[in-house]
């Protein structure tokens, strides 16, 4: 699976134009959006999603300049997604109403068994603890290694291999921007961009197929608080709309961005 690994663009703060009345960075720069716009659209295109907590001053910009950064994702045939409650915004790919194929940016790939298996993790930690009044919530390494254990199944004899899968997958979703580091290195804050990435809709085929991928062994995720809620989305949904809509085809990252 690939991630937007970098939420932050790689460009220098000290690039704003001389003329406070000029939009222009460069001799011949004709674009017509302000140094601070350039830079919300930048990192929404590199990064999976941005958030209020993660990225206050790309979520600030966007949410006082919406309509024109919707409209520049839109001459990409791409539209702009935004969760206001749990502030949280995220491209995807712009379908044609009449059904013809548009032109994509967006690289299609699912994310892996273990990655999934920590973010259904993180997704019920995080409604738990807001379903406790945390404002925050927090999760140890290896609290999510311990979970994802649990999935394998009875026949499985590579265990070193296992674990290595696990932490790799811990360090994909880390990367991605849906952990949060703390002075701990191994402890973690869980990002709200956990929710749009994972709708509740798609917990229970999820945990079903996994549950019969393991040949009918541990008891995945038998005590999770949306398993009880229908489904009709693959295990390796990509992040779609907030709860309660279809997941979308495309996890939101630059095909380029996938050759790095």
């Amino acid at each position: 699976m690939t991630t937007d690994l970098d939420p932050t663009p790689d460009l220098a703060p000290d690039l704003a134009p001389d003329d406070a009345t000029s939009v222009s960075l460069w001799e011949g720069d004709e674009g017509g959006l302000e140094h601070a716009q350039r830079l919300a659209l930048v990192t929404l295109l590199k990064s999976r999603f941005i958030s209020a907590r993660t990225h206050p001053r790309d979520w600030t910009v966007l949410v006082e300049h919406e309509r024109v950064i919707r409209s520049r994702l839109n001459d990409l045939f791409l539209e702009l997604a935004i969760d206001r409650t749990r502030e949280v915004a995220w491209k995807r790919q712009a379908v044609s109403e009449a059904g013809a194929r548009l032109p994509t940016l967006l690289y299609d790939a699912a994310w892996s068994r273990e990655e999934t298996l920590v973010l259904v993790h993180l997704r019920d930690r995080l409604r738990a603890g807001h379903a406790g009044g945390d404002a925050r919530v927090y999760i140890d390494r290896d609290d999510v290694l311990d979970h994802v254990a649990t999935f394998r199944p009875a026949h499985a004899t590579d265990e070193a291999g296992d674990e290595k899968r696990a932490r790799n997958a811990f360090t994909s979703v880390a990367k991605a921007g849906l952990l949060i580091p703390t002075a701990s290195e191994d402890r973690f804050e869980i990002s709200e961009a956990v929710e749009p990435l994972l709708p509740l809709e798609l917990l229970q085929q999820l945990l079903e197929q996994l549950r019969e991928a393991n040949g009918g062994g541990a008891d995945a995720g038998g005590d999770d608080q949306a398993t009880d809620e229908p489904s009709d989305v693959r295990a390796d949904a990509q992040p779609g709309e907030p709860q309660g809509a279809p997941a979308e085809d495309t996890d939101g990252m630059l095909i380029e961005e996938d050759a790095e």
